[in-house]
């Protein structure tokens, strides 16, 4: 029999993405493809059969996987690796099984053959990867990687037995195991894939790249065809490496403090819950009274009611039990709760309990399960949503420390434009760009200046430049970047500021300026965007945006998704392009979109038909009919 026929490769793509904008890993467009189908691709040729453990987002990981099973987690309330890796083995049809994670799409085309050879070898329960560290000033050191492992289905017992005693560290459970540590020279190939910084530098290197190392150290290089053009991640780069929050920050009473950013840790000066309670109507009882495998059902007497607010000062002995409420304080001596839907009979003044109707500690939340007393409830940077605010009155606080609203000047340029009220000229246009920028700014929740249009002057312009230096954190200007207007911008620039790009590598949106204004004794940021309407938005939600969240003390997050495209798109490879979408529900139930039309950057009607971006990345070209494509959905964007 061949090693392949006996493995089953079990992909991890269970975690939030919490540094990838809350985005699922796994669904992150990743040169072609998505992290998921490099990781597929690498195992499918070492095991019988891939599968893919997810705990949210199941119809999109399904539309990737094919007919491969998506298995969401078994055990409830935890994501983490052991959850996927109790499924996993719960499913495996064959002796092995072979784990790796959704996000490291470099993993060797050896390593089953690898870890097998080792775990034969040391008569092992499982095989995990290791690898030498260096750190810069350090000795080198031996890096485990148990999420790389290969070991025995039969292993499945053990592990429930460890999650059953509340447990949930995978490098613990690996230590009660027969281990074999097999070394593997190129610790690149176990790289993880964390932040979109480090997808987007790997992105960018060549898709031929002999491994992970040498694509790290490709370079980011200007757009083919586009001398001067930046790469699109390169300008968040920059951007993200300038940009810090803003120091101030004041006291508020916490109605107040609604979509304000932390400035603070939120500390709990209490439990939460503040003592050990039933999570369900039923009966506490003693879970060693649980009748045994083989044993008849037991009944239970009834010996008192437990109400949340209203505790049973009774302790149970052998054969007896207490009626307990959800929220109820547990009876002394109890440690298990038993729904009452799952009694097998309910008399009077008694219960009965089939043998492994529920497991000792089931239905029990523990005291500060939710929060422990000392420890943090809000770390600093969250923005205050409703939630928060009755989370930390939960707590007894009534004022948190936030960051200081951020102050934005913003102003649109070009003799053209007019304002609302005022007569249109022949060859001028009504000003749409200062109301697009005050709707994402007040959204935002920035204390907005509104400086009106300012003339195609290089007086008039350094004059407003200089104005709002003094009364901003952040300058956004719409217009005047173009080839055309940069030549007088470019000097105004270089007496009162620098800017460290001009041009961008992306569609709508090339021109666009970044740098910072500064006087004797003020300076600001300057996000200078394009004049075109959708290019102005573009711009802002996918570089201003971020900036503007960065000072305020809180990081982007976007809702980005895979779906299918419905129709073919055109692409040229070397830029990015940000075309729109409507996103919607395909007949087999997965994501699909489709372009709302005409995609030019002054049809400002393309912005407002459709509900996502599209996002075509740099290295991708044409996009066939049923392609997938990266969605950014205008939920919680705009």
């Amino acid at each position: 029999m061949s090693l392949k026929s006996k493995v089953t490769g079990l992909i991890l793509a269970g975690g939030r993405g919490t540094r990838m904008g809350r985005v699922d890993k796994g669904l992150q467009p990743f040169r072609g493809a998505t992290l998921v189908e490099h990781v597929m691709r690498r195992l499918a040729p070492q095991a019988a059969s891939v599968v893919i453990n997810a705990n949210r987002n199941l119809p999109q990981y399904q539309a990737v996987a094919g007919e491969a099973p998506v298995l969401p987690d078994y055990l409830d309330g935890f994501e983490g690796p052991l959850a996927g890796l109790q499924i996993g083995l719960q499913y495996c049809p064959t002796e092995l099984l072979l784990t790796a994670p959704c996000d490291s799409p470099f993993l060797p085309e050896d390593l089953a053959e690898r870890l097998y050879a080792a775990m034969l070898e040391q008569n092992a329960d499982v095989a995990l990867a290791v690898t030498m560290e260096a750190e810069e000033g350090a000795e080198p050191y031996r890096q485990p990687h148990p999420v790389f492992a290969l070991m025995k289905a039969s292993l499945l017992p053990q592990l429930d037995a460890y999650l059953d005693t509340g447990a949930r560290r995978m490098e613990s459970w690996i230590k009660s195991l027969r281990v074999a540590e097999v070394m593997f020279d190129d610790a690149d190939a176990f790289r993880n894939i964390n932040t979109l910084a480090e997808l987007q530098m790997h992105e960018q290197a060549s898709a031929s790249a002999p491994s992970a190392e040498a694509a790290i150290a490709a370079p980011s290089t200007p757009a083919a065809g586009d001398p001067g053009a930046l790469p699109v991640a390169e300008a968040q780069r920059i951007i993200c490496e300038r940009v810090t929050p803003v120091a101030a920050t004041e006291r508020l009473a916490l109605r107040d403090a609604l979509d304000r950013v932390l400035a603070e840790d939120i500390i709990s000066p209490i439990n939460v819950p503040a003592y050990d309670n039933s999570a369900m109507d039923g009966y506490a009882l003693r879970g060693a009274d649980l009748p045994p495998a083989g044993a008849p059902d037991a009944t239970f007497k009834v010996i008192g009611i437990a109400y949340a607010g209203r505790p049973c000062a009774q302790a149970p002995q052998a054969g007896e039990c207490i009626r307990i409420m959800t929220g109820a304080a547990i009876p002394p001596g109890c440690d298990s709760v038993l729904p009452q839907e799952l009694a097998a009979h309910i008399g009077d003044g008694t219960v009965t309990i089939r043998h492994g109707a529920i497991r000792t500690g089931a239905n029990r939340r523990f005291a500060g399960e939710d929060l422990k007393a000392g420890g943090i409830a809000l770390a600093r940077g969250n923005i205050m949503r409703p939630a928060d605010l009755g989370l930390v009155a939960s707590l007894g606080i009534g004022q948190v420390a936030v960051r200081r609203k951020l102050r934005v000047a913003f102003f649109s340029t070009g003799d053209e434009l007019r304002s609302l009220g005022e007569p249109l000229d022949d060859g001028c246009v009504y000003d749409s760009n200062r109301y697009t920028l005050f709707g994402m700014l007040t959204r935002l929740g920035c204390d907005v200046i509104d400086m009106g249009i300012v003339r195609d002057d290089p007086a008039a312009l350094e004059a407003a430049l200089l104005d709002a230096c003094a009364n901003a954190d952040a300058i956004i200007t719409s217009g005047g970047v173009s080839e055309g207007a940069a030549d007088y911008t470019r000097d105004i620039l270089g007496r009162i500021g620098d800017v460290a790009f001009w041009k961008l590598a992306m569609r709508p949106g090339r021109p666009l300026a970044f740098g910072q204004i500064r006087s004797e004794a003020d300076s600001a940021w300057l996000f200078g965007l394009p004049g075109n309407p959708v290019a102005v938005m573009v711009s802002f939600y996918m570089f201003a945006r971020p900036a503007l969240l960065r000072m305020m003390g809180t990081q982007a997050t976007q809702q980005a998704m895979q779906a299918r495209a419905t129709e073919a798109i055109r692409k040229r490879p070397g830029r990015t392009e940000y075309q729109r979408g409507i996103v919607s529900t395909g007949a087999d139930g997965a994501p699909q979109v489709r372009l709302t039309g005409a995609q030019g950057s002054g049809i400002l009607s393309s912005m407002t038909e459709a509900n996502c971006i599209v996002v075509l990345h740099e290295a991708q070209a044409d996009i066939a009919a049923g392609g997938m494509v990266e969605v950014l959905l205008f939920d919680g964007l705009i």
